[in-house]
């Protein structure tokens, strides 16, 4: 399957986790250039082995994406590596439950709305200035299907991944007529060795194999998305 992205540049974030690697992977086989971003560059040069650090492929420092100074430099650097930027996916985030909200801590709450909503904030806020001065760009988030409805006992993950869809429509209200595409994804549990470990019982074939998300998420960064701003697009496999 083509997608037209041949020397599209484009930001991954969380680059090493199971489903970063796999978009960032199906990317530069289209002839993509992918700046890798992760908190743990090491585990990023471990998953890509000799093609990190090539031509097409930048590994970017030790990038915390809650801080919006080291987001800057993975953006300039991204800039200094291509010369452009032309999508970002906004992958990294996380997951914790097992509390009522009533129980929660703060200091879960926050960490949760930090690296879910935090992150895809200062990332998009960074990418953003350089998509209007070449009046194109494409974002694409990285939701879940909780995002739609509460779930018990992750109320701070539903809550967060509900926000990441508010700002996917806003910013694509105030971006489209720019040039700039915003859209997410919804995906229900994501076949991943991980998710596999915690619920061993589980029908994994129903799950979404991290390799048909990572198709959606390239058709949404492609020109064949175009007419497509701020959709949330469910990805549950046949969950």
């Amino acid at each position: 399957m083509n997608f037209g992205l041949i020397d599209r540049v484009v930001i991954v974030t969380g680059a090493a986790g199971a489903l970063g690697a796999v978009v960032a992977r199906q990317l530069l086989g289209q002839g993509a250039r992918v700046a890798l971003a992760d908190l743990v560059p090491e585990a990023v040069r471990a998953e890509f082995g000799e093609r990190a650090g090539s031509e097409s492929a930048w590994v970017a420092p030790a990038t915390d994406l809650t801080d919006p100074a080291a987001v800057a430099r993975m953006v300039d650097g991204t800039l200094q590596a291509f010369g452009r930027v032309d999508g970002l996916v906004n992958i990294a985030g996380g997951y914790r439950a097992g509390s009522p909200v009533h129980e929660m801590t703060l200091s879960d709450w926050e960490f949760m709305f930090a690296i879910n909503v935090r992150s895809a904030l200062l990332a998009s806020r960074a990418v953003v200035p350089h998509f209007l001065r070449q009046g194109s760009g494409a974002i694409v988030n990285v939701g879940s299907r909780a995002a739609l409805a509460g779930v018990g006992d992750a109320g701070a993950y539903s809550a967060a991944k509900a926000v990441v869809v508010r700002l996917t429509e806003s910013m694509s209200a105030e971006l489209k007529d720019c040039g700039v595409r915003v859209n997410a994804v919804l995906p229900s549990i994501i076949d991943t060795a991980a998710n596999r470990a915690a619920m061993p019982d589980a029908d994994f074939g129903r799950w979404v194999e991290p390799e048909a998300l990572s198709e959606v998420i390239l058709f949404l960064l492609s020109d064949g998305a175009r007419a497509i701003h701020g959709a949330a697009l469910p990805v549950y496999g046949r969950a």
